[in-house]
This record gives C-alpha cells, structure tokens and sequence, in this order.
C-alpha cells in the first residue's frame, strides 16, 4: 500500500500512499466490524439466543397442537427459524449501517484512501458472517432436539447455500433501508413492521393449507415460504408440497434462486444510490 518517492529538489524521500484494491479494503471493513463484534458479544443475541428461544418455544409449547402431514413438527419447524433468521439479515445490516452513518464512521472511512464501495461490501460480507453463526447455533440446536439432514451431504450443503445466497439478497434491502432511514429507531419500528409479518405469513411456523384463500395465496408465494420448502425438501425433512399447493411451492429451489436474484437485481442498484445520497449530505 505505501511506496516511497525521492524528492528531486531536496533528495529525501517521502511516502506516497497508493489506495488499496477493492477486496483489500473490503476485507479491512469487514474485519473492523468483526472486531467490534468480539468486543460487543451481546451484538450476537439476535442470531443467538433469540433463534434458540423460538426453536424452544414452538417445538415444546406449540408444536404438539400443530399437525404437520408426513413429518415430525420439530424436523419441520427448524428449516422454518433459519429462514426466519436468514431474513432477519436484513435487519442487522439496517441497524450497523444507520449506527456508522449517525456517529460519522462512514465520513471517516471515506476520508481514507479506499473505494466508497468498499464499505458496502464489507458490511455486506460481515452481515452474513454474523448471520452465518446465527444458521450454526440453530443447526446444533436443531440436532439437539431431534432435527437431522436425511437427503445426503450435497443437498444438505446445497440448502445451506440457498439460505446464504438469499441472505446475501436480504442484505440489500438493510442497506436500502439503512441508507433512507436518519435513525436506528425509525429502522427499528420499519423493519419489524415489515419483516415480521414477511415471515410469519408463510410456511415457517405452521403448512398453509389450512390458511384462508387469499392468506394462503399470500404466504405460497411468499419468497420466505419458497426458502423454507426448498430447504425442507433438500434436508429430507418433509415430503414435496402437494399438488393443491401454487407452482411456487412446488419449485421451490428454482423459484428461490429466482427470488434471491430478483431482490438483488432491484434492491442492490436503489441501495447504492441511497448510500450516495446519504453520505453526500
């Protein structure tokens, strides 16, 4: 990153700071925030203990009033909680990034010599890491409570890959989110209203086809429902949607890869564009 150059008047040499490339600096961000994790351990009870809590309340409260044909409620409910904590990504990132705005660490990140993308990259890479320890505390409490992989180590591995693939589509709407909003309490009040309802209407706690008509058009068509059935399905927790369910259901792997780059596709450019405006004013 630093040469040096020889001045041609006085002969002595000075550092000339070259700006590193986009990945170093990425890589700088992202291990700045690591860091800040380490320090704040509590900044993990949204992936930790709060996905644990759900697991525990509606396997041993709930689950035993909720029917699920041709699977145990327990191997159906775990898929469910990682979608869940998958979209709640979002949320994270929303937050972080407001944070950085609000008390000028963006300002002096970008007073640096490294590319303004940089910092949504690296935001982006350290929201799913910290997401990804989220999906690994909920995969060794689901095995303590009964929850397996059935369908052989390349589709358990793929449906971990669905999960961060759509995480990583999630991510631009915090950053969307996080760029319009002036305040983590306005993000805060936002995203519940929206996420929360995004993944309880849907497959994740209970099957749909006891749901009204039109809730039930609503949650099948949801992106989340489509993650959770695909993930289902390739963990061998549960049989293939039925034929009464909506063609999305029924193609759930595709219609989730198509969701993921959907999201992306319209939230990635508007959240650059946010991002622009917000660190111009």
């Amino acid at each position: 990153m630093t040469t040096t150059l020889t001045s041609r008047t006085t002969g002595s040499t000075r550092p000339v700071l070259t700006p590193p490339s986009l990945a170093v600096s990425a890589a700088i961000v992202v291990r700045r925030n690591l860091i800040h994790i380490k320090r704040m351990p509590e900044l993990l009870l949204d992936v930790t203990i709060q996905p644990v809590m759900f697991v525990l309340l509606f396997a041993f409260v709930f689950g035993s009033s909720i029917a699920v044909p041709g699977s145990n409620y327990r191997e159906f409910l775990v898929p469910g909680i990682m979608a869940q904590t998958i979209v709640f990504s979002s949320f994270i990132v929303a937050i972080g990034l407001t944070n950085d705005l609000e008390k000028g660490i963006v300002d002096r990140l970008r007073s640096l010599p490294i590319s303004g993308s940089a910092l949504l990259v690296g935001r982006s890479v350290s929201s799913l890491i910290h997401s990804s320890i989220g999906i690994t505390v909920m995969a060794l409490t689901g095995l303590l409570i009964g929850w397996r992989i059935r369908d052989g180590f390349l589709h358990g591995v793929a449906a971990f890959a669905l999960i961060l693939l759509f995480g990583f589509a999630m991510i631009w709407i915090g950053i969307w989110v996080g760029s319009m909003l002036r305040s983590v309490e306005a993000v805060n009040g936002f995203m519940f209203t929206v996420m929360f309802p995004l993944t309880f209407i849907a497959n994740t706690f209970a099957p749909t086809a006891q749901m009204p008509t039109w809730l039930r058009f609503l949650a099948e068509w949801n992106p989340v429902s489509a993650l959770t059935q695909a993930t289902r399905e390739l963990w061998g927790n549960g049989p293939p949607a039925p034929a009464s369910a909506s063609w999305a259901l029924q193609h759930a792997p595709l219609v989730t890869v198509v969701w993921a780059v959907l999201i992306t596709a319209v939230f990635a450019p508007l959240a650059l564009a946010a991002f622009r405006r917000r660190a111009r004013d």
